[in-house]
């Protein structure tokens, strides 16, 4: 069986601020090293290392990543995006690796720097300028490729879920993230130790908060960000020698209707968990309504979601956030089981299922 036995991230902070200048290698090798040391492992204990980054950064960012953090020359790195179910997806890979024996130490995670993504444009076959885009096309269909906005917003329609309890959902993710001391898990980099977003929002500023699409709001969906996480994906053998430590029970990535992304996470849930009691849940909020969605299409207790706070209180680095969710659930769970569940574009919904197994 595949465990977890150290998990660390970057504080999440939105595009333009304090991880401004920070390549993803940046970003990424303090919270590996941190990961290695937390495991005592060496870095020539590691048979590879699996990263999600989504805002196509090229040149394989996990080569790149393994090379600045000193791993040895014969990590290849693998890098996949998945969009926002990438980082979660990771530890997934490389939970199978271990599972198969094809590895015996495995780090996995992601990271995202939306402020330096790529300028990205669209050649013309016929000869004129290049077209500029912000977002890739999630299906082969115009017709089936909502924005998630607007996916969100027919989400909550169909639910009858209203602007108000999105934003009481918005307000409550703020509350419980600055009561929360989440330090344990954050490695400072350039002077930040926690996540810079998070704020007293009240009901009154939630409901002033500018329109995005219908019913979803600047208060209601998360903010882009930069972040980074990593967590440490080993065998039985190596486990054992662990106090605290997660197996990995289940994990799931399965498709689903593009048209209805938010549901998708719905179908990974089922496949991994059984109903039986947890402690914690981690559910992403890339949108209110979308955490809102799953918690009650899967029929999880409200009062173990997003313990610390959610991405609307963090922000969204889209390839790292399903790692970060990973990263909550390694430093909050004490006893039990613990869930994580994320949406992606195009209709994509991962989960995963951990136990502590150590002492």
């Amino acid at each position: 069986m595949a465990h977890l036995i150290a998990a660390y991230r970057t504080a999440v902070v939105p595009r333009g601020g304090t991880f401004a200048r920070l390549s993803i290698e940046e970003l990424g090798v303090p919270v590996i090293r941190a990961c290695l040391a937390t495991a005592g492992l060496d870095p020539a204990d590691i048979d590879e290392l699996v990263v999600s980054n989504a805002l196509g950064a090229g040149g394989n960012p996990a080569r790149r990543t393994a090379l600045a953090a000193g791993l040895p020359e014969r990590i290849a790195g693998l890098s996949i995006d998945r969009q926002c179910a990438g980082g979660l997806d990771a530890i997934l890979i490389a939970a199978a690796m271990v599972d198969s024996g094809a590895a015996h130490a495995v780090l996995a995670g992601g990271v995202e720097s939306y402020s330096r993504r790529p300028l990205r444009f669209a050649t013309d076959p016929d000869g004129g300028p290049p077209v500029a885009y912000d977002e890739a096309p999630f299906t082969p269909w115009p017709d089936r490729n909502p924005g998630m906005a607007e996916a969100a917003d027919a989400l909550a329609r169909g639910l009858s879920i209203s602007r108000a309890e999105q934003e009481a959902w918005a307000v409550a993710s703020h509350a419980k993230a600055l009561a929360a001391d989440l330090g344990a898990e954050i490695v400072p980099l350039a002077g930040q130790a926690r996540d810079a977003f998070a704020r007293r929002l009240t009901p009154a500023l939630a409901a002033r908060a500018p329109v995005v699409a219908g019913s979803i709001t600047a208060a209601t969906a998360a903010v882009a960000a930069d972040a980074a996480a990593f967590v440490v994906v080993v065998s039985d053998r190596i486990a054992a020698r662990y106090d605290h430590r997660l197996r990995i029970v289940g994990g799931a990535t399965l498709g689903a209707d593009p048209m209805e992304p938010g549901l998708a996470p719905l179908a990974a849930i089922r496949k991994v968990w059984d109903g039986g009691p947890l402690a914690m849940a981690e559910v992403m909020e890339a949108y209110a309504v979308q955490a809102m969605a799953v918690v009650r299409g899967a029929g999880i207790d409200p009062a173990i979601v997003n313990l610390g706070g959610g991405a609307l209180a963090r922000g969204h680095p889209i390839g790292a956030s399903g790692a970060i969710l990973a990263v909550r659930l390694f430093h909050g769970l004490r006893t039990g089981r613990g869930l994580a569940a994320i949406a992606a574009a195009g209709g994509i919904g991962s989960a995963l299922l951990v136990e502590v197994s150590g002492a």
